[in-house]
């Protein structure tokens, strides 16, 4: 009795063949290389919001409106019901679109290699610096290698978060339109949700969205690397004082997963943020961007299984 019960419980339900497909092909493939939907709705939002703006949040509100519900309305139509195989299908698709795992941890493997190529003369400090847009919006030209090699480990943590497991969560609890939703609002953080003076008002919505869409990711991405760092991240944790909700649960348990002190003064285009302490021990080096690289495989893949079991109790109820 006991045999039959777990083969039922380990054999995969229509969602989770989704979810492990879109997984697999971003894995295996990564980020396509152009017309990726991701960036075609980053397009269409910009041109909404030209024709939109204005330094109001309710405008922002409206703006959040229609750039996240059209995208999820047209999604919910296309997977219909779910425990489906037609949805199985489309969350596959909008997974392996939404996941970005694959391309982070590349791009921090570029980084690192760019960094060694430097600390070893035989390029310049610009080689590297050309990769910090591709993984946070901070000014690459104030960043010295040490610089880079901090933001690399610090946006590898907070992205890991945002870009792998926040998809699989998502996926886990609202299926396709699920993840469709958390990809839009994070696109839309990303875009408007920051602290200038075009954003202050405007971007209020899509950045209080965003910190409620990932709570829960945020939490289980701190779990998985407090199964690392142990005691190092849980006292990280406990003692960060981040002023963001998310980032500082997550960059706070990575610094003790890594042995290594994150935060600090941080230069963005509109100016400097002074972001809290995180964690015990030495700054990030060239080694520790690799190290961050590894972390964030990890995390993904635990991601996974996490979410695998969530469907399963999702679709118990």
């Amino acid at each position: 009795m006991l045999g039959r019960s777990a083969h039922r419980f380990l054999r995969l339900t229509p969602e989770q063949y989704g979810l492990v497909g879109g997984f697999l092909a971003d894995a295996i493939v990564g980020d396509p290389a152009s017309y990726h939907p991701v960036a075609l709705f980053g397009r269409a939002a910009q041109a909404l919001e030209k024709r939109i703006y204005a330094d109001s949040r309710s405008r922002g509100v409206a703006f959040e409106a229609l750039s996240v519900g059209i995208p999820v309305l047209v999604t919910t139509a296309l997977a219909g019901p779910r425990r489906t195989t037609r949805h199985a299908v489309v969350l596959g698709v909008v997974t392996f679109f939404s996941l970005g795992g694959t391309s982070l941890a590349r791009t921090g493997g570029r980084v690192a290699s760019a960094l060694e190529q430097y600390q070893s003369g035989m390029t310049t400090i610009d080689e590297p610096r050309q990769w910090v847009p591709w993984l946070c919006s901070r000014d690459p030209n104030s960043l010295d290698a040490d610089g880079i090699a901090r933001a690399a480990v610090e946006s590898l943590a907070e992205n890991t978060s945002d870009a792998s497991v926040g998809t699989l969560i998502w996926g886990a609890l609202a299926g396709a339109p699920g993840v469709v939703a958390h990809r839009c609002i994070n696109t839309l953080d990303a875009m408007v949700g920051y602290k200038s003076d075009r954003y202050m008002n405007f971007g209020w919505a899509a950045a209080k969205l965003d910190d409620l869409a990932n709570w829960p990711v945020a939490r289980v991405t701190a779990l998985t690397h407090s199964a690392v760092g142990g005691r190092r991240s849980i006292k990280a944790c406990r003692k960060q004082n981040h002023p963001s909700p998310n980032a500082g649960v997550v960059e706070s348990t990575a610094a003790g997963a890594l042995g290594v002190q994150l935060g600090g003064a941080t230069q963005y285009s509109y100016g400097v943020e002074m972001r809290p302490i995180m964690g015990e021990g030495p700054a990030p080096t060239i080694a520790d961007v690799r190290r961050a690289v590894t972390l964030s495989r990890g995390v993904q893949y635990a991601a996974l299984g996490i979410a695998l079991v969530l469907q399963r109790c999702m679709d118990r109820r």
